[in-house]
């Protein structure tokens, strides 16, 4: 017997007012043919020394007993369902329309009915795949209100971009995982997505810096590195540059740039389509220190009102562009002979 609180009240063993305490007792029982142990709430009335249970508790106890059982079988428990429907922020008779099942369904599986191992099956898909989600929303749009449908838009949306997020952060990861030694090509940084987020951020929030497509971008990313390392013997975002045929581009850009955080849009430029980057919603750097920061005014400050030619074109002349093979590396060691200082 394990004592979890005492509150003086109406006792209902003994019908006097005195000091209860509630108790959990660890019970043993059998529930479809498997044996099960589950914490048990109860009454304890000093004055009769007897246990007893209300109607709450019977109902608690009853919900222990077959979570210990679903325990058991592998199956979620009432506590893990109810979660899976607060990440959406669903109301239980809108996540069965959702699903197509009973109205009443996801109320027993809260309560007091243990679901079978195909509802099992499906309720933990949806908690592992938003994308799912959104699409079953979309088909049963009409069924719910407005209000409804937009509340379990926004609420699925974010959780897709942050599982999205997730996946690239550690698709990207992974492939700078090779380069986590080799300090000559990473600039004695080790890569954190969260300063490139924020470098990107605060090129593309400046005021000072006009048509940020993906090539100036991209070499402004390197050129900050490149006189963070020339400055302070170490580069600011630890990413890895290839020598590409219009400059200096960053390992992974392609799904840098997919990070949920980061927004641009698509513009047909004629010959093909180009990428411009938009101003970020938040305008904190966190991941930025104030050295950072002003290194990145020193490139905006060159760079920000430059046209793509004429930065591909300084960038050629580099002497760390030009003295890398084409699609080599780019060591950092050339930043000595930087053009910026």
């Amino acid at each position: 017997m394990r004592i979890i609180h005492t509150q003086r009240k109406l006792c209902t063993c003994c019908m006097e007012e005195h000091e209860v305490k509630t108790i959990a007792i660890r019970e043993k029982n059998v529930f479809k043919g498997v044996p099960v142990e589950y914490d048990a709430m109860y009454f304890f009335c000093s004055r009769a020394n007897e246990t007893y249970a209300d109607e709450q508790q019977i109902a608690q106890n009853d919900i222990a007993l077959k979570n210990a059982y679903r325990t058991h079988e592998g199956l979620l428990t009432s506590d893990q369902i109810i979660a899976i429907r607060a990440r959406y922020g669903i109301s239980q008779s809108d996540l069965c329309l959702l699903l197509g099942w009973g109205a009443k369904t996801i109320t027993r599986y809260e309560s007091h009915q243990v679901q079978d191992i195909a509802h099992d099956t499906i309720l933990r898909k949806l908690d592992a795949d938003p994308e799912w989600f959104l699409k079953l929303l979309q088909s049963v749009k009409t069924s719910l209100s407005p209000a409804s449908y937009s509340k379990y838009l926004e609420a699925g949306t974010t959780l897709f971009e942050q599982d999205h997020d997730l996946y690239l952060k550690s698709a990207i990861m992974a492939r700078y995982a090779r380069y986590g030694q080799l300090e000559e090509f990473n600039g004695n940084a080790s890569l954190s997505l969260d300063v490139v987020v924020d470098m990107i951020h605060y090129f593309s929030n400046s005021p000072l810096v006009t048509g940020l497509y993906l090539v100036k971008l991209m070499k402004m990313l390197w050129y900050a590195d490149a006189l963070s390392f020339k400055r302070r013997a170490h580069a600011i975002s630890g990413l890895v540059y290839r020598a590409l045929p219009m400059g200096a581009v960053p390992v992974a850009y392609e799904s840098i740039i997919d990070l949920s955080t980061i927004h641009y849009e698509e513009i047909d430029m004629g010959d093909g389509t180009g990428y411009r980057f938009l101003p970020a919603e938040s305008k904190a750097y966190p991941a930025l220190s104030a050295e950072d920061r002003e290194i990145l005014d020193a490139i905006i400050e060159r760079f920000g009102r430059a046209s793509k030619k004429e930065i591909v074109e300084t960038m050629h002349r580099e002497a760390a562009y030009a003295k890398t093979a084409a699609n080599d590396m780019i060591p950092f060691r050339y930043t000595t002979a930087l053009s910026l200082s």
